[in-house]
């Protein structure tokens, strides 16, 4: 069975958190991302939401969490490119 873990804020982050957790070993399905194109007829929130199996929920949340509670590390700026990140 599948569990609804987490609504993301945009397809974008949505998109972004299916490929992290893929990384990790746990399979997501993304769930309303058809219903983007409405968006404008629809209710904004609660539209997409990530769906896992059972058995994965509890790391899926916690990998979420620490994708969440992570922050960016400064790093010195390009002279070509002020105000720009170093990745």
């Amino acid at each position: 069975m599948m569990r609804r873990i987490y609504e993301p804020e945009s397809l974008l982050e949505a998109e972004l958190l299916v490929g992290m957790l893929a990384s990790e070993g746990v399979v997501a399905h993304l769930s309303g991302a058809h219903l983007m194109g409405g968006v404008g007829e629809l209710p904004a929130l609660g539209l997409l939401a990530l769906l896992v199996d059972d058995d994965h929920a509890e790391r899926a949340r916690a990998l979420i969490d620490a994708y969440n509670a992570a922050f960016v590390l400064p790093a010195e700026e390009p002279d070509s490119y002020p105000g720009s990140l170093l990745c």
